[in-house]
């Protein structure tokens, strides 16, 4: 299979998004959970296309039935718009994010940003690129010297008290932090140095399938809040960072 092949799916849905900019039609799955016509454009249109080339691969979409899938065999992972909510405000920081796993390791990841035009993808083995050209991730060994990345999870509001305090420690001790709305950007911009680390609680497969192919070929490092990796079957409170500062950033998480 060649990723340039996937690639090239990917920056075909630009058009899809790009026609329906500020025009969007939200409907609410769950407080604060949309999905509108572009995300259902753009998975209807990569199922398809990968079905027709693929037949034999599995498919795990955000907007679909996500039951009946064998992790032990390939699967694709899918979400078509990673921050709909940025979407439908067109506050241009939205990803379509597609994986490929294999027995839950990681096989190829593509994050797109059709807004900025920025093209993020990796492949096991073979290193991670940023529109053609190979990143790594940034170089600061602490805390201190960090910008890291924040994800609130609005749709557990519940959370709320807990998330700020973990918030307000870190930001703290680090240099600055920022908040995107969209993991697969975060974990990409932490693969690429944009940030020295990010964290989220609760993000589901597809939300972070492709960041962690990504970050990991850039030599970062990605693991659940308890310090272990990621499992592709299950939701995660994510933890990403350069590898540097990530005990660091995992003590304060759990402080």
């Amino acid at each position: 299979m060649d990723i340039k092949n996937i690639i090239s799916l990917v920056k075909e849905t630009r058009g899809i998004i790009m026609e329906k900019r500020g025009h969007v039609h939200p409907s609410e799955k769950g407080f604060a959970d949309f999905v509108t016509e572009v995300d259902t454009g753009v998975q209807e249109f990569l199922k398809a296309r990968l079905a027709e080339r693929y037949p034999d691969i599995q498919f795990l979409g955000e907007e679909g039935e996500k039951h009946g899938i064998d992790y032990n065999k390939p699967v694709w992972v899918l979400d078509p718009i990673d921050g709909t909510t940025n979407l439908i405000y067109d506050f241009a920081m939205s990803a379509v994010s597609l994986a490929l796993y294999d027995k839950k390791r990681g096989v190829m990841g593509v994050v797109y940003n059709p807004f900025h035009d920025e093209l993020f993808w990796a492949e096991r083995g073979a290193g991670a690129y940023f529109n053609g050209r190979k990143i790594s991730v940034s170089t600061a060994k602490t805390l201190h010297e960090s910008l890291i990345g924040i994800g609130t999870t609005p749709y557990e509001k519940d959370l709320a008290e807990e998330n700020f305090k973990i918030f307000l420690r870190v930001y703290k001790k680090s240099l600055d932090v920022r908040r995107t709305g969209s993991a697969a950007i975060d974990l990409c911009y932490v693969a690429c140095g944009r940030l020295d680390g990010y964290f989220e609680r609760n993000l589901k497969p597809w939300d972070y399938g492709a960041g962690a192919v990504i970050l990991k070929e850039a030599g970062g490092k990605i693991t659940s809040f308890d310090g272990t990796e990621p499992d592709i079957s299950k939701n995660c409170c994510v933890a990403a960072s350069n590898g540097f500062i990530h005990d660091e950033l995992l003590a304060d998480i759990n402080a």
